[in-house]
Order: structure tokens, then sequence, then C-alpha cells
């Protein structure tokens, strides 16, 4: 029963308005950080002087690292605190982030406003990803989660473009950034007055007929969740290391992608629209690919997803035009929607309502590290070799995710 005596249901039509006000929620989160997408690898360049691009990816290595730390502390503290709290407390450490960034003198004030933005994002998405699925309940995960990351990465090209016409006629500081302090106020505000708590409902669903997962139901420690997730149970640690590679591609994506443009002589404008057209497919697939998930099963996106994804990158660094690397971006974000929701949708079929924010924030830990680890990656084999090289690798890498996957991991659809 909820506070006011009503039984609590499971459910999208149920709990709509809910489910619509976290979308909106989950929005501006992806919008703070689209902020960043096209300005701040240009910062680095021309207001900072930063010529290595293993110096110049320091901010997403911080943020990565950071974000990937919060994502599986977010899951434990949320079944512990409840929901509400922690997506608040995400609200709260963004507060200085557009700040810093306006004033910074250094690059250390970049990072570390990263750092930030990276606990920002491992609550406050981690949250909202974990209240759609305490509400919608078993049989509409996909679609949840599609609408969920779409709105998110929706927001993040948006913004995106927004920040490079903003950079484009006020210049990289701090028009861009106000536009990130705004989402704050505003998503503070409607976490902090609207939201409502959702752990009751997964409580509920646990009571339910059929809340018993494949062999692993009722209490266990973080630590037994941890490893389920990341090496013994084969489909949750096959979404755990799919997860990590495709944001290792976003993580190069965001910080060397900008550069090559640059290089190749493209307009702010142009840059802007590139760096956008890669979330803005990512997002508007995921409402196409979240329910898809549903109806034919998690497996054939995941594994054709990363298949795809190979193939986009092989294309970037081929190509030397806007309309080549425009093809390429739209193709990547293809990939990239159909494995997205599609993972998150994996960890809530498996993992029983007691253990699944744990559950749902070790496999983030796991996928946001992907950040972290493509700043070290890609930025050592660019420094190597050049951008183009770094892309060749990444691409060649994330075929063998692909691969794998397709070896060991089963299909976890309800009923599928």
């Amino acid at each position: 029963m909820t506070a006011t005596g009503t039984a609590l249901r499971l459910g999208l039509r149920a709990n709509i308005a809910q489910f619509t006000l976290l979308v909106a929620v989950n929005a501006l989160v992806g919008g703070l950080l689209g902020t960043e997408r096209t300005v701040l690898p240009l910062l680095g360049e021309q207001e900072f002087d930063l010529s290595a691009y293993t110096a110049a990816l320091t901010y997403i290595l911080a943020f990565g690292a950071t974000k990937a730390a919060v994502n599986f502390v977010a899951g434990t503290l949320s079944d512990r605190f409840g929901r509400k709290p922690v997506l608040i407390a995400g609200w709260l450490f963004a507060l200085p982030v557009p700040l810093m960034l306006i004033w910074a003198p250094s690059w250390g004030w970049v990072i570390a406003a990263n750092v930030l933005l990276g606990v920002n994002q491992g609550l406050a998405w981690s949250t909202t990803v974990i209240m759609k699925i305490d509400l919608v309940g078993p049989h509409r995960r996909g679609l949840a989660m599609g609408l969920n990351e779409a709105a998110g990465y929706l927001a993040v090209a948006t913004t995106a473009m927004a920040t490079g016409a903003l950079a484009t006629e006020f210049g990289l500081r701090p028009a861009p950034f106000l536009l990130g302090a705004a989402y704050i106020a505003v998503g503070l505000g409607l976490s902090l007055f609207f939201v409502q708590e959702t752990r009751g409902h997964a409580r509920h669903e646990a009571t339910l007929d059929g809340a018993v997962d494949s062999g692993h139901s009722g209490s266990l420690s973080t630590w037994r969740i941890a490893g389920l997730v990341s090496w013994r149970e084969p489909a949750l640690s096959s979404a755990s290391q799919v997860g990590m590679v495709n944001n290792l591609n976003d993580g190069l994506a965001w910080g060397l992608f900008p550069l090559l443009f640059a290089a190749a002589g493209l307009s702010l404008p142009q840059i802007g629209v590139l760096v956008a057209l890669y979330p803005a497919i990512w997002g508007l697939g995921q409402v196409l690919t979240g329910p898809l998930s549903d109806h034919i099963g998690r497996k054939p996106l995941i594994v054709s997803g990363m298949l795809t994804q190979a193939v986009a990158l092989g294309l970037v660094a081929t190509a030397d035009t806007f309309p080549a690397w425009a093809a390429a971006t739209v193709l990547l974000g293809a990939g990239t929607a159909m494995v997205y929701p599609t993972l998150l949708a994996t960890i809530g079929d498996v993992a029983h309502p007691s253990w699944r924010a744990r559950a749902v924030g070790v496999y983030r830990l796991w996928r946001d590290g992907g950040f972290a680890a493509g700043a070290v990656f890609a930025g050592v084999i660019a420094d190597l070799t050049s951008i183009r090289g770094a892309t060749w690798a990444v691409a060649a890498l994330t075929a063998a995710s692909g691969l794998l996957a397709a070896r060991r991991m089963y299909e976890t659809r309800p009923g599928g």
C-alpha cells in the first residue's frame, strides 16, 4: 500500500504520470552531459593548448572513472535509502559544474568539474533507470529502457547542437555552459517536489508469482551480485562486457571525433551537427529498439548492434568529407540504439527485484568504465599513430565484443 492507501500497481499505463516525469528528468540529466560534447574538446585544444590526445582526454577519464564507481554505489544506496534521495543528491553534486567550466583558469578545473559531473550522472541517471524498471514491471522493460535512454540521448544530441550554435555566436565560454545551469535548476526542482519514491514497487514485484530469476532469487550480498554481473552469470556478464566496449566507443567519439573533423577543415556548426547526429539517432532509435527487444529478444539486437557499430567506426576512419562522416555517425547511432536499452532490459530480466538495483549498479560500473578505458586506449593509440588509427583499433575491439556475446550469451526475454 502507498502512503495514501492505494494499492501499488505495476505497468506503464498504471504509472504513466510518474514514468513521464522521470523521462523528462532523465532528459535534463542527458542535456547536462550534452553541454560538453561539442565544446570541451575544442576548449582543450584552443584555450588550454593541449596537443597530446592522452592529455586532452583526461576529462573523459575523470568523468568515466567517477561515474563508473558511483553507479556501483548508486544501486546499493537506492536499495538502502530509497530512489528519490539518491536522485536529489545527484543534482546537488551538479550545481558547481557549469560555474567551474565557465571560470576554469586551468585544465585541472575542467577535470575536477568532470569528476562532479560523473557523480551527478552516476547517481541521477542510474536512479531514473532503476525507478522506471520499478514502475513498469516485468513485461515492458525494453520499452521502458528505450524511452528512458531515448530521452537522455536525444537531450545530449540537441544540447550538443545548441552549444555548437551558442559557441559560434558567443564563443566557447560562458554561453554554452549557462544552458547546463538551467538544466540543473529545473531537474533539481522536479526531483524535489514532484518525483515520488518507487522502491515500494520493486518490493511489491518481489512478492508476485514468477518474480524468481534463473536460480539466484532471494537475499544476496553485494559482492555476490558483483560476481554474478561481472563474470559468473553468462547473460549478466555478457551485458557488462558489451556495455563497456559500447561506451569505449562513445568515449572515442566524444573526445576525438570533434578534433578529427576540425583537422579536416569542417566549421564549428558542421562539427556540432556531426557530434549531434550520433546521439540523436541513438536516442530516436531506442524508441523502436527497446520495445522491439520485448518481441524478438535481447540477444539478436545486442550482437547485430555491436557488429553495426564496428562497421560504422571503420567508415569514420576512412571518410574525409562531411556527407561521408554524417552517414557513418548515423550508422554508429543506429548500432548503439540496438544495444543500449536492450542491455539494461537484460539486467532487469535476470536480476531478482530484491537485488536488481544493485545489479544495475554493477552493470553500469562496467559499462561506464568504458569511458575511462576508451580515454586511455584511444588516446594512447592516437598519440602513437593517429585518430584514424585509434578508430580502426576500436572498430576491431567492437566486432570482437559482439562475436563474444554471440557465443556466450543466452536469450533472457521473459517467455523468449
